[in-house]
């Protein structure tokens, strides 16, 4: 990795020797950079990644990220799309100094000189950063933050908090999805990690790899703004004398409510989902089963206090919040578009906060043209919202369409 700022100053002869492997390695495969994967195994993607081998070699690239001369973690780049296809790396808890607990400062955002092709540095005046975004890319911007895909604050030290802060590790993510539930999530991992991911040696040690799905739209007409972040682990647990994994995601899109957790979820559904296997070849880690069991545990903890959600009440539903079976939303999910119609005839004149909070969300369902298994989360959690909202009711009167909705209403699997 190498200063963004200090490569601008540079000589073309000072230039060409920054670029020498022992700073940045742009290898050939995965299996070049070795470590930072459970098996050395990389994840599954689609159309970018079989079998470890990269579907395009020419447009996406293994970075074995180093910093100080030595191998920090590794990414998949898509110089397309200027965004990292995801990073992956090896957790390895915390250095107890607290110089290794604080968030480096200061610290200049680096690119990756060998990604751009030889004979463009021979101008370098002009635009010779053709494969890779730019700190110009990401300035001037009130919506974005350059969210990490390996988070700093799961790096081991200094140094390796210091090496993540490159752009080849970074997508331009909502400042409220990523100062909100997704750093909420990434602090939930770090503690299920550093509590309960302890190998045979009593170290902490987990595998994470955390990508980002492409979206249709680009910040500056250059970088690939994200549809979706994901993330998923396994490790194994010498406290509880298992494997276990579980997987997160969330769309990139703003939040309202700063109370919100992203759902812990299996890797299956990870997999079914997003068509990503995270860990292929990998039959120690559990398909079916998630680490939410520990949270409340973990809430208690000091050092991650309300970090994971809160877990979810096992008291049988009574009258006032009976639960929903997946079936019955799908049901409700088609039906609510005329409630919404509804609801929003009897509100037209009305201009009230929740008026309108209630107009913009039914707005968003009606317009959506998804079936309820092809919608994304955020969707469904409208749909929550509108069906928990008493104004969505049917009339007492309107016998054709039975009210059917109680007042509160708990989605289960």
């Amino acid at each position: 990795m190498t200063s963004l700022k200090t490569w601008c100053l540079l000589s073309l002869s000072v230039l060409l020797l920054s670029i020498s492997p022992t700073e940045t390695e742009v290898v050939q495969s995965m299996s070049d950079c070795e470590g930072f994967l459970l098996n050395e195994n990389p994840p599954q993607i689609p159309d970018i990644l079989i079998n470890g081998t990269i579907m395009d070699q020419n447009r996406y690239k293994t970075i074995c990220q180093t910093y100080e001369n030595t191998r920090r973690f590794v990414t998949l780049y898509d110089t397309n799309n200027k965004i990292p296809v995801f990073s992956a790396y090896k957790y390895r808890g915390e250095r107890r100094l607290d110089e290794d607990k604080r968030r480096p400062k200061n610290v200049s955002w680096k690119i990756e000189p060998q990604l751009e092709e030889r004979e463009s540095m021979s101008n370098m005046w002009d635009d010779v950063y053709k494969n890779q975004a730019i700190n110009n890319d990401y300035r001037n911007t009130t919506i974005f933050d350059r969210g990490h895909v390996f988070p700093c604050s799961h790096a081991f030290d200094q140094s390796d908090k210091v090496s993540t802060f490159t752009l080849t590790n970074v997508v331009p993510q909502i400042k409220s999805f990523n100062q909100g539930s997704w750093s909420k999530m990434e602090s939930c991992v770090k503690c299920v990690l550093q509590k309960y991911c302890i190998n045979n040696n009593n170290d902490p040690e987990g595998f994470v790899v955390t990508g980002a799905k492409p979206g249709t739209e680009t910040l500056n007409k250059k970088v690939n703004i994200p549809s979706v972040l994901w993330s998923a682990f396994c490790c194994y647990s010498k406290n509880k004398n298992k494997w276990l994994a579980s997987a997160h995601w969330g769309n990139n899109i703003a939040e309202d409510s700063k109370s919100k957790y992203l759902e812990t979820k299996t890797l299956k559904e990870l997999h079914q989902e997003l068509n990503i296997e995270a860990f292929p070849n990998s039959p120690q880690c559990p398909l079916t089963e998630t680490v939410s069991e520990f949270y409340p545990e973990i809430n208690l903890d000091n050092d991650c206090k309300n970090m994971c959600p809160p877990q979810a009440s096992s008291a049988p539903p009574t009258t006032t919040t009976p639960t929903f079976t997946r079936h019955q939303l799908m049901m409700l999910y088609h039906r609510s578009k005329l409630m919404c119609r509804k609801a929003l005839r009897r509100r037209a004149n009305q201009s009230s906060s929740q008026s309108l909070r209630l107009r913009r969300l039914c707005l968003d369902l009606i317009r959506s043209r998804l079936r309820f298994d092809e919608s994304n989360l955020p969707l469904k959690e409208v749909l929550l919202e509108l069906l928990n909202n008493g104004d969505l009711y049917h009339d007492e009167n309107d016998h054709n369409h039975p009210k059917l909705l109680p007042k509160s209403i708990t989605i289960v699997n």
